[in-house]
C-alpha cells in the first residue's frame, strides 16, 4: 500500500467520529473551560475541524513558521464547524491523493521563527497530525459530557450511543 493511501484511509476512519463530535458542540459555549489552563470550547472546536487540512499543509508546504501566526478564530454553530471540517477533509484529500511516496519521504520542518522546533518526514507529520486530531477530540468529548451533551461513539460505543 502507498503512504498517501494509508494516510488518506486514516483520515477517513477518524472523519465520522470527528464530524459527531462537532455536530454536538453547543452554541452559545464558546468561552467555556473546565479548567483555568484549559483551551475554551469554541477554540478546541475550530482547532479539530481545521485540522484534517493540516494534511494538506504539510504536503503542500516545505514548512510551517509558527512565529507571528494569528491568535486562533472560535465559532459558534455546530453547523459553522461541520462546514470547516468538510473543507478541511477535501484540502486533505486533494492534496494526499496527488503525493506520492517519494514526496511523503522529503523533510517537512516545523519552525518558531530561526528555531527548528522538528524535522522529519512528511509522512511521520501526517501520522502524528492524526493522532493528535484524536487526542484533542478526546478533549472535545469531555467537554461534552460537562455540558450534558451527547457523546458520540468513535471506537466503539459510548453511554449515549450504544452499538
Amino acid at each position: 500500500m502507498k503512504l498517501n493511501e494509508l494516510l488518506l484511509a486514516q483520515i477517513e476512519r477518524e472523519a465520522r467520529g470527528t464530524r459527531e463530535s462537532l455536530e454536538r458542540v453547543p452554541e452559545g459555549k464558546s468561552d467555556w473551560k473546565p479548567h483555568a489552563k484549559s483551551m475554551p470550547f469554541g477554540r478546541l472546536a475550530v482547532l479539530i475541524a481545521r485540522m484534517p487540512s493540516w494534511a494538506a499543509m504539510i504536503v503542500d508546504g516545505d514548512e510551517l513558521n509558527l512565529a507571528g501566526t494569528p491568535p486562533p478564530e472560535t465559532t459558534h454553530t455546530s453547523k459553522e464547524l461541520v462546514e470547516i471540517h468538510e473543507q478541511s477533509l477535501a484540502a486533505a484529500r486533494k492534496s494526499l491523493s496527488n503525493a506520492n511516496d517519494e514526496h511523503l519521504m522529503k523533510p517537512w520542518r516545523l519552525l518558531m521563527g530561526d528555531k527548528v522546533l522538528d524535522e522529519r518526514p512528511r509522512y511521520q507529520f501526517i501520522a502524528d497530525t492524526i493522532a493528535h486530531l484524536a487526542h484533542h477530540r478526546g478533549q472535545l468529548t469531555v467537554y461534552l459530557r460537562l455540558n450534558d451533551q451527547p457523546v458520540p461513539g468513535i471506537y466503539g460505543a459510548s453511554a449515549d450511543s450504544g452499538w
